[in-house]
């Protein structure tokens, strides 16, 4: 499966909306929808992983350079309404105490 990315602004919020499969062949294309987010849109970046369907350690990566990023410019990431198979990987690895993960786009809008 591809990767689909949208993005649109909420509030004073960028949200990326990923969608397929997050692996080492389409991690470069998010890592640099996520750079552009940052750079042209809004250092808070919401990421919507309602519909990815998987994710492994390249996917991770780009999470954590997307938290890297924006706290470096002032803002922040946070995550929202993930699949339980990507909700796993983030308990497992930590990285859900790191970044925020919310249940909805909204909620996660709000807190960020």
């Amino acid at each position: 499966m591809k990767l689909r990315l949208a993005r649109h602004a909420l509030g004073d919020a960028v949200v990326v909306a990923v969608e397929g499969e997050l692996d080492l062949f389409t991690a470069p294309f998010l890592r640099d929808e996520v750079r552009d987010a940052i750079k042209q849109d809004s250092a808070r970046l919401v990421l919507d992983l309602q519909q990815l369907s998987f994710m492994d350690s390249s996917g991770l990566s780009v999470l954590i350079e997307a938290w890297r990023l924006a706290t470096g410019e002032g803002g922040g990431v946070s995550l929202a309404a993930p699949q339980a198979p990507v909700a796993r990987i983030l308990r497992t690895t930590g990285l859900d105490r790191r970044i925020k993960v919310y249940s909805d786009v909204d909620t996660a809008v709000g807190e960020i």
